[in-house]
């Protein structure tokens, strides 16, 4: 059955069986410090603010990325890489250490990735990676190291116009392509089936300029001894594709037709066309489609309207979310269970205690997120926030925000309240709420209430909004969200009143 994983990639295909994805298209966030919030502006235009986990290419050489590129070497000699290269990775790396930490720390997060991409391909497969100048040399290097030059079958280069007329009057030519650098498996045992594009209305002028008795339209060519034959233009399948492609556009503005129909907010969304074409080339009906950083979910769509099986993966349950309802249900008819399932979002409490013992970054990360929150990517920066909940209040031109702590251990007590208390009282929060896995005794219960609401309520349009509040995880499996006034982000605009589930 075809999937949609909520989760990190990197987790999810690291527990499939090797040999069991036909293709696989990625677009991954490129190294290019940029912030993809626009996807989550709230009903009035505002975007979010920075500093929350949305789409977020930004890359710091931290702790876990260090012990990643430590422990590459050894990944690296375990996939069957020769020691050569391991050792020009080792020196490679030591190099960006000093002079482009970001970029390593980039390069490191891709690596481990594609390695096991590269095992999950059966020997038929390809690998498509969309990548732009910011990084692309430096990946195909790594490409190189992972699947093999050997097995390198082309870079594609998606011309795809130039917005608005392009930039001017800066230092360098105005962009008008990405690059697509595919892999197979094993070359020569790769899916090809070749596409064609249409003749030009020049070509066909000149050349298919003849028609017969029935109306059909053809050309004659000589063959060898002086034969003459004939070519039909309805027999003929057209120019075959080359590596350079023109006729496929962006989604820009100005085409609001095209963007009604496939738009879903996001700033690096793909067009369904290329997808396409990229699917009918490299695969067959019923072979299995894999798009690990999913994102809007183009692929998933373009597979499934190919009659292929297909695999998707988003570290945002946001992102998941919108998929799920947008693309999936209400513009392909399908329904959950039964023609797809969601993964990886725990849907009881035994669900959520298991991914705390498993993942206790996961865990935290899904509960802000199942709260409708964002995480934060500040964390040391915010003193310890987890994660923010973003909504309007009348005649502020920002959008507020309630801070988010969670907390998955069973010893929660009154001094993690009075922690946040403290955060709330110097931040510019107007709100603070903590979400807690295990419940709490009645003692306890009453003494946290008795606390908090000593932190007072914010009124708005009459309704009073307790300042702190407190959530268990069981509550919000059964629906209830903290009360809040109109939430950035929430399918519904209706406002969050006090002790009112979702």
């Amino acid at each position: 059955m075809n999937r949609l994983y909520y989760g990190d990639c990197f987790t999810i295909m690291q527990e499939w069986p090797n040999a069991c994805v036909d293709l696989i298209y990625l677009d991954p966030p490129f190294n290019s410090n940029r912030q993809y919030n626009a996807i989550y502006r709230d009903e009035t235009g505002r975007p979010l603010p920075d500093g929350i986990e949305a789409f977020c290419d930004m890359w710091e050489l931290d702790t876990e990325r260090e012990q990643a590129i430590r422990a590459m070497p050894v990944l690296m000699r375990e996939s069957g890489i020769a020691d050569d290269v391991v050792e020009f990775w080792r020196l490679w790396m030591n190099a960006l250490r000093g002079t482009q930490p970001r970029l390593l720390a980039y390069l490191s997060y891709m690596a481990q990735r594609l390695l096991i991409m590269h095992r999950l391909l059966r020997p038929t497969g390809t690998l498509y990676l969309h990548c732009d100048p910011t990084a692309g040399h430096y990946i195909k290097i790594l490409l190189d190291a992972i699947f093999g030059h050997k097995n390198f079958i082309d870079e594609i280069v998606w011309n795809y116009g130039t917005p608005s007329g392009g930039r001017t009057g800066g230092k360098k030519p105005v962009k008008t392509h990405d690059t697509i650098l595919v892999y197979a498996k094993r070359y020569g045992y790769h899916v090809y089936n070749q596409q064609f594009t249409p003749y030009s209305e020049k070509y066909l002028a000149e050349r298919f300029n003849q028609e017969d008795e029935h109306g059909r339209i053809y050309r004659t060519r000589k063959r060898e001894g002086g034969v003459v034959t004939r070519q039909y233009l309805d027999e003929s399948p057209g120019v075959p594709l080359s590596n350079t492609w023109t006729d496929i556009k962006q989604l820009y503005a100005y085409q609001w037709r095209l963007r009604q129909q496939e738009e879903m907010g996001y700033a690096t969304q793909k067009p369904r066309a290329l997808l396409e074409r990229i699917i009918a080339t490299s695969s067959n009906k019923g072979d299995v489609v894999l798009d690990p950083f999913c994102g809007c979910a183009t692929t998933l769509e373009a597979a499934h309207k190919l009659g292929r099986e297909w695999i998707g993966i988003d570290i945002a349950i946001h992102a998941v979310k919108r998929v799920a309802r947008i693309r999936l249900t209400e513009r392909l008819g399908l329904v959950e269970g039964q023609d797809f399932v969601v993964e990886g979002v725990p849907r009881t409490w035994e669900g959520a205690a298991d991914l705390w013992e498993r993942d206790k970054y996961h865990f935290q990360k899904w509960a802000v997120e199942h709260a409708d929150g964002f995480v934060t990517t500040k964390r040391t920066a915010d003193g310890g926030v987890d994660g923010r909940i973003y909504y309007a209040v009348p005649h502020a031109q920002d959008l507020q925000s309630m801070v988010v702590e969670v907390k998955g251990g069973k010893n929660v007590s009154i001094a993690d309240v009075r922690a946040l208390k403290g955060v709330l009282d110097y931040d510019s929060a107007l709100m603070a709420g903590l979400i807690i896995l295990h419940p709490l005794g009645a003692e306890k219960e009453r003494n946290f209430k008795r606390f908090m609401a000593e932190a007072g309520t914010l009124d708005i349009l009459g309704i009073p909004y307790p300042r702190m509040q407190v959530l268990t995880v069981a509550e919000l499996l059964d629906g209830h969200r903290f009360a809040t006034p109109t939430v950035a982000g929430r399918h519904s605009l209706t406002p969050r009143l006090p002790g009112v589930p979702r």
